[in-house]
């Protein structure tokens, strides 16, 4: 009988790793671990969503209680993904990740990781606010920038 995989936590992924998306194939790598999709949901809290800088990277902005409920995915994932998901997000240095509550399709309340900016310039504000993050022809997401990328870029 198969042993059940021991899953670590719960992320909530609301821009480049959605199905569909440009970098939804590090959920799908069976080197990078184990990922179940658990369905779709969003924040019970609000947040600002935004795509900034020349590469068109969705932002999830730390400002609770502005902007909209993100709507995004869920994903039960093991400590091997956790720790790749950490390494593309430059996790601590460049996002966070905290636990938020995300309502699910059926009514239900969970916890989840998710990664957010909590330094940012003040101009990302200004930005258009999402409800749901779409890469497209006209905002194309590159996967190709710096490390040390620049928010004001």
């Amino acid at each position: 009988m198969a042993e059940k995989l021991r899953m670590a936590a719960r992320v909530f992924v609301y821009g480049t790793l959605k199905r569909g998306e440009p970098n939804h194939h590090w959920l799908t790598k069976k080197e990078n671990g184990q990922a179940r999709f658990l369905g779709r949901g969003k924040t019970e809290t609000k947040f600002p969503l935004v795509v900034g800088t020349r590469y068109n990277i969705p932002f999830l902005l730390a400002r609770p209680g502005e902007g909209n409920h993100i709507e995004g995915e869920v994903y039960e994932v093991d400590e091997t993904m956790l720790s790749k998901l950490d390494i593309l997000e430059d996790y601590p240095d460049y996002y966070d990740r905290e636990q938020q509550t995300i309502l699910m399709e059926q009514n239900e309340t969970i916890q989840c990781w998710l990664y957010l900016i909590r330094n940012f310039p003040d101009k990302m504000l200004a930005k258009e606010l999402l409800i749901s993050y779409h890469n497209t022809p006209e905002r194309p997401y590159n996967e190709n920038c710096p490390e040390d990328l620049a928010m004001d870029e």
